[in-house]
């Protein structure tokens, strides 16, 4: 898996949810779009553990939480950016959506949750915040960001 196949394969994606407003409407489409037991959420799910294997995908590491932005946001994705990070019952570095962030969630432990939600797809609407958190396990969390924007606060 390169970095080229894995930015070709997330634009199904990205193609479908151009131009939507960031809410439970859009989560609620995208499980049922892309439902975590169906082909396209298996192959990026896939493509996320062979790029970690690989050695570009979740290249970076902070307070046990690997990471990295792996697609930059352009044209290409209609706009979004795409980081993955892999966590294991922690809790993640307080930040600002201004555009909201739309998030993939593919537990490695069954039990795993992210922000208290398992396997599937959550949408944070613009302006919210968070400190992404997972509980009970492993998992990679695959973030789509409008224009790439996200804000790393203090003292949250």
């Amino acid at each position: 898996m390169t970095q080229d196949e894995f930015r070709i394969l997330i634009t199904e994606v990205t193609d479908a949810i151009a131009g939507r407003s960031l809410d439970a409407a859009l989560a609620q489409e995208l499980n049922e779009r892309f439902p975590a037991d169906g082909k396209t959420f298996q192959a990026i799910n896939q493509a996320c553990h062979d790029a970690i294997a690989a050695g570009w995908m979740c290249d970076n590491e902070h307070g046990g939480i690997k990471f990295g932005r792996v697609v930059k946001q352009g044209p290409e994705t209609a706009g979004f950016s795409v980081d993955v990070v892999h966590m294991q019952d922690v809790k993640g570095p307080h930040h600002r959506h201004p555009n909201g962030e739309i998030d993939m969630i593919m537990p490695i432990t069954p039990t795993a949750k992210f922000d208290g939600h398992g396997a599937g797809w959550y949408v944070y609407g613009p302006d919210t915040a968070h400190h992404p958190t997972v509980t009970e396990g492993e998992a990679l969390v695959l973030y789509l960001l409008p224009d790439g924007a996200i804000e790393f606060t203090k003292g949250a």
